[in-house]
């Protein structure tokens, strides 16, 4: 997420851009050699006076790492974490309770431009850095906030989580296209082509989705014989309820390291 945010702001003249990283890749010393960015291995080296911080750190990482920031928080830049579950209570035990912070919770298709963002911050960060932290998050697709903390977890079990479950539908999808007698790599194109068409149908009408759903399903018909095995009472609704659920009470989880 954090080369697709840098890749991002590059595209869109966004300077200077400082990267801490101890362990970079060939492509991020390529780009510090061309002088696109400025690269340190330690938050000391950086030692700059920076309008915003975002940490894109997995939350195991940054409940230990967090200290170590306490110097660029407390110089007074916006601090944009994207860490799951780590509240906005644990990043001001560790900044200091005046630092400016914004949780986010971006998505992986951000990393072509198509994802979405959730953002929260308290009343007390100002319009301006709200508008900061837009311009941050905008390189990965649409940018929404929500007014309570809490809700973040949720946001991150539907959607930060959510890639996953459709790329898994594709897997699924294609491996019962094989048990009825496709060829492989036939039901895997099918299966990838269907549910990324139907996506982009999805973005491209502004119709609910079960509108649509409703619109390809013909009384009587393959589609309706489909969707009573779905719609079952144990059925996807069901499943899919037991995994988000799931996936926001690890994300409350991932807060207490």
């Amino acid at each position: 997420m954090g080369w697709a945010l840098l890749r991002g702001w590059l595209g869109t003249g966004l300077a200077p851009l400082a990267v801490v990283e101890p362990h970079p890749s060939p492509k991020l010393r390529k780009l510090a050699r061309s002088g696109r960015v400025e690269l340190y291995a330690t938050v000391a080296e950086a030692d700059g006076k920076w309008r915003a911080c975002l940490v894109a750190l997995k939350p195991q990482i940054l409940t230990i790492e967090a200290a170590r920031l306490r110097p660029v928080a407390q110089s007074g830049a916006l601090m944009v974490s994207i860490a799951a579950g780590v509240s906005m209570a644990s990043l001001r035990a560790a900044w200091g309770r005046t630092t400016k912070i914004v949780r986010a919770m971006p998505n992986t298709p951000g990393a072509i431009g198509r994802g979405i963002s959730a953002l929260y911050v308290p009343r007390s960060v100002k319009a301006a850095d709200r508008m900061l932290a837009e311009t941050l998050l905008a390189p990965l697709g649409q940018i929404l906030w929500v007014r309570h903390e809490a809700l973040i977890d949720s946001v991150t079990a539907v959607s930060g989580s959510g890639p996953a479950y459709v790329f898994l539908l594709v897997e699924v999808l294609a491996q019962a296209g094989e048990a009825e007698g496709l060829p492989r790599d036939i039901s895997q194109k099918l299966a990838r082509a269907t549910v990324s068409g139907a996506g982009a149908l999805l973005d491209s009408d502004s119709r609910s989705a079960s509108v649509l759903r409703k619109d390809v399903t013909s009384p009587g018909g393959t589609t309706e014989a489909a969707l009573k095995i779905l719609m079952k009472k144990e059925g996807l609704e069901a499943l899919i309820g037991r995994a988000v659920k799931a996936a926001r009470k690890r994300a409350i989880e991932l807060g207490h390291y």
